[in-house]
């Protein structure tokens, strides 16, 4: 099996590189069910650093993030939980499903883990130099975008000024006509 398709099927869980039973079961053209019985027959192989099965809120995380479930396969809504294997577990798959396909895929299945392994520990100098490369140009982004945003805010800055000068003026003008001059009062007037 190629090992673009086995990589792209390990998934990152509580911090472990996993491979699902659905996923796994479809490699080994096996059923799920089948997968996961001959697990429980033998579920002393499988401690909880081997296999563990999936909250409700990982795997629906895990289906908005990579669109696992469409309508093929276990169907748009699944009845269980899927169990997760992480490479121990895998390797230990080998022992239970003891088919010459199973061996092989299994094989195949502990190259792509490696893989994945070697690429997180050493990624390649182009990798590498990419990275650094869009960081520099996000740098050069983020350094032009708040130069044009202190353009637009001294030249804002300037405005407000201005209006702020004029509207103090006319309040004064205001003030100055609307002030009440010393008038005579009206009506009864008491002698001093």
């Amino acid at each position: 099996m190629e090992l673009s398709i086995i990589q792209n099927k390990i998934y990152e869980i509580r911090g472990m590189k996993i491979m699902l039973d659905f996923d796994l079961a479809s490699m080994y053209q096996v059923e799920t069910r089948v997968l996961n019985q001959s697990v429980k027959r033998n579920i002393e192989r499988f401690p909880d650093d081997f296999m563990f099965e999936l909250t409700k809120s990982e795997y629906d995380s895990l289906r908005s993030q990579f669109v696992i479930l469409k309508t093929e396969g276990r169907g748009k809504h699944s009845k269980y939980l899927p169990y997760a294997f992480t490479e121990l577990g895998v390797a230990m798959l080998s022992s239970v499903l003891k088919s010459k396909t199973a061996v092989q895929i299994n094989m195949s299945i502990m190259r792509a883990f490696i893989a994945v392994r070697q690429l997180l520990i050493n990624p390649t100098a182009n990798e590498v130099k990419l990275l650094q490369k869009e960081v520099e140009e996000l740098k050069e982004y983020i350094e032009e975008v708040f130069a044009d945003y202190n353009d637009i805010n001294e030249d804002n800055q300037k405005s407000f000024d201005e209006i702020y000068l004029a509207l103090s003026e006319l309040a004064a003008r205001q003030k100055f006509i609307t002030e009440p001059k010393a008038r005579k009062p009206v009506g009864y007037v008491k002698p001093k």
